[in-house]
């Protein structure tokens, strides 16, 4: 199921959509520090929940999230990987993740969603954004807030013109 989410009727995005929720991350791979959705603002943030043994996201998300990455200035848009688990848990380990990663030319910071006994077996994030499986994809706007959460595969023209739309809303900081 994809889920756009409603555009606004009246009134400012602030006081229609909601603040996203921080990623809790475990590990980063690709970055030399955590990375916090604060610390993106005034960016738009595509953010690719994934596992590795998925065929979903091996064939659609993370190419999409590649072809995002290379397409769009990154002072503009910037792209994670969220690894949440939530099935075949002792064969996606960090070790392994980083691997794929490598083989797979995925450049872009990942996160490795965080578990605890109180959510196992969905990740912290992955349940913090009430995700359906994977591949999904969340977008957020330049204040921080969910604009879209797509669930399986989504047409990179609704992706790129989600992205253009928040480049050039009037609360952009490039508008």
């Amino acid at each position: 199921m994809n889920t756009a989410l409603a555009a606004p009727t009246t009134g400012p995005a602030s006081h229609k959509y909601p603040l996203a929720p921080p990623i809790d991350a475990e590990l980063w791979l690709n970055t030399l520090q955590p990375i916090t959705l604060e610390s993106l603002r005034d960016r738009v943030i595509v953010i690719e929940a994934f596992q590795m043994l998925c065929p979903g996201c091996v064939a659609h998300g993370l190419p999409q999230a590649k072809e995002i990455q290379r397409h769009f200035d990154s002072a503009q848009v910037a792209v994670l990987g969220l690894h949440s688990v939530f099935e075949h848990h002792d064969a996606m380990k960090p070790v392994s993740l980083r691997a794929f990663a490598h083989e797979n030319r995925l450049t872009f910071p990942i996160a490795v969603d965080r578990h605890d006994e109180k959510s196992w077996p969905l990740p912290k994030t992955m349940r913090a954004y009430g995700l359906e499986g994977t591949p999904s994809l969340l977008i957020i706007d330049q204040q921080g807030r969910l604009r879209a959460r797509h669930f399986g595969h989504v047409s990179d023209l609704i992706v790129g013109a989600t992205i253009g739309d928040l480049l050039a809303s009037p609360h952009s900081p490039l508008a």
